[in-house]
């Protein structure tokens, strides 16, 4: 039987984006297509001296490495659900090609203690968050991890001790503020339910819309924050070969970034291009992989969009360096920023104009380095290095100071042994004299608002004043997914950026709520 040709993909237009209003509460109701698979939304860089009695560091900065080739590389994209009638049909004559990509379900990897992952299809990631309360479960049942340390006299890492941590949870730390919440409720935007959005930004939101069939699986939209316009701008990937689909996006005020990733070969490919408010230029592909690298992570920071490299733990290039990478938005300048021994241990994280990554310190031992780089030159601004073996599962950089989180306890670590996000409480950074924990299950890096350090709790957004010693929670509204709000927004920002899953009969969708102080 002869093999039947797939039918040609439209390209998306960058000259006449498709612009709506992103429905406002009360609004039409979408289709109940939309509504047919949930799953789960993960959302995630020089002190010498010690400062009072948190902590102490000093430079260390990993060897430089001299630049050579990259192999290529990425895990598939794991959209072989969406794909399935059309791969029985396409490969009816040979049926290899379903076997071949055997690592479509090592999309996206979730960090478990003692080295151990959990694996989420991008599938599942794409068509709901609702299911974000998995990420809270995993959270929950994390084992603690031994603290196994490697001596090295080259070494200076964070060291907290127990008194010097103020934890969320201890009696009379905080107060909680009575009333309103200072944050106040700017705009509420309806988007299909299932969407993804991503802010750091306090003008636009780049957002992962899922569509009601599987060619295409999502499309691409900048929503404007100040009046809920939802612009699409990617209704179908660039990569017109059967099987792409977009899995990941990011925008600022410059421009775009997004992946597009085929289930059927393994490969993915980097996009990005510039933007003047919701419409962009030219698309401009930076950057090709296959599965011996995992999906890379992107972030956009000043003028540059930015990717992470890293290869998959258990391919062909399980050895090889990683690497952080950018460009300029619009061009194919690309510059390679940093690059690791091993894999990195987080996502990159943008401030806005700065980027933060974990590398691993070039040394015997593993230790990572939270790592402050500047978007526009590439230069290291900041660092901190942990104890080995603790590996964050995010890192970032608000209000000048390092903030990271564990999803493990760690024996014999002082302050830092438990679950929970860190952050100094003054501005004395990563030396300050005190520090704070909010000990929940971390799911969602945090971001700084005013006066307050803005953290996804088990339900709600949380703001904490360190200053004032108190703390609020953002209201979520009666029947949202058990996750209730996710924080969207990263770095330091007026506008703050949440969002939460509506299931509903009649009208599900997903609502983007955007807070002002």
């Amino acid at each position: 039987m002869a093999e039947r040709k797939p039918t040609p993909r439209r390209t998306p237009s960058t000259r006449s984006p498709h612009v709506r209003t992103a429905r406002p509460v009360g609004g039409s109701s979408p289709s109940r297509a939309r509504r047919a698979s949930v799953g789960i939304s993960s959302s995630r860089a020089s002190r010498h001296t010690a400062g009072g009695r948190g902590g102490r560091v000093r430079d260390t900065r990993p060897a430089s490495v001299g630049l050579g080739p990259l192999a290529k590389g990425a895990s598939s994209a794991a959209f072989k659900a969406s794909h399935a009638a059309t791969a029985r049909a396409a490969n009816a004559s040979r049926p290899k090609m379903r076997q071949a990509p055997n690592a479509l379900n090592e999309q996206v990897r979730i960090p478990l203690p003692e080295g151990k992952h959990t694996t989420l299809t991008r599938r599942q990631l794409i068509v709901g968050a609702a299911g974000i309360g998995a990420l809270f479960a995993i959270g929950a049942g994390a084992q603690v991890a031994t603290t196994a340390k490697e001596a090295s006299s080259t070494v200076a890492t964070l060291e907290v001790s127990e008194d010097a941590v103020v934890s969320l949870s201890d009696e009379g730390a905080l107060s909680a503020i009575e009333g309103d919440a200072p944050l106040a409720l700017s705009g509420e935007y309806k988007l299909p339910y299932g969407s993804l959005v991503w802010a750091n930004s306090d003008s636009y939101a780049a957002c992962l819309l899922p569509t009601e069939g599987a060619d295409p699986l999502c499309q691409g939209a900048i929503l404007n924050l100040s009046d809920g316009t939802l612009t699409t701008i990617l209704e179908a990937p660039v990569s017109t070969e059967r099987g792409f689909d977009i899995c990941d996006i990011r925008c600022n005020e410059h421009g775009v970034v997004w992946t597009e990733a085929n289930c059927l070969s393994g490969e993915w490919r980097i996009y990005q291009a510039s933007a003047s408010g919701t419409s962009i230029g030219s698309p401009v592909l930076v950057e090709t992989g296959t599965s011996d690298y995992e999906i890379p992570y992107l972030c956009t920071a000043g003028n540059r969009a930015f990717w992470q490299v890293v290869p998959a733990s258990s391919g062909n290039a399980s050895a090889e360096d990683s690497l952080l990478k950018s460009a300029s938005f619009g061009s194919s300048d690309i510059r390679e920023d940093w690059r690791s021994r091993g894999r990195m241990g987080t996502a990159p994280y943008s401030t806005g104009n700065e980027v933060v990554i974990t590398p691993r310190v070039d040394t015997t031992g593993v230790y990572y380095q939270m790592t402050l780089l500047d978007a526009d030159s590439g230069s290291k601004k900041d660092e901190l290095t942990l104890p080995t073996p603790m590996k964050p599962l995010d890192a970032g950089y608000v209000d000048g100071r390092f903030t990271f989180s564990f999803d493990a306890s760690y024996q014999n670590q002082g302050g830092l042994s438990g679950i929970g996000t860190f952050a100094p409480i003054d501005r004395g950074g990563s030396s300050g004299s005190e520090w704070f924990c909010f000990d929940r299950n971390p799911t969602a890096a945090p971001a700084w608002s005013g006066s307050y350090f803005m953290v996804k709790s088990t339900r709600t957004v949380s703001g904490i004043d360190f200053a004032a010693r108190t703390y609020f929670t953002l209201p979520c509204p009666d029947g949202c997914d058990d996750y209730g709000d996710f924080l969207a927004s990263t770095g330091t920002h007026d506008v703050i950026v949440t969002y939460l899953g509506m299931p509903s009969d009649d009208d599900a969708h997903t609502l983007v709520r955007v807070w002002k102080a």
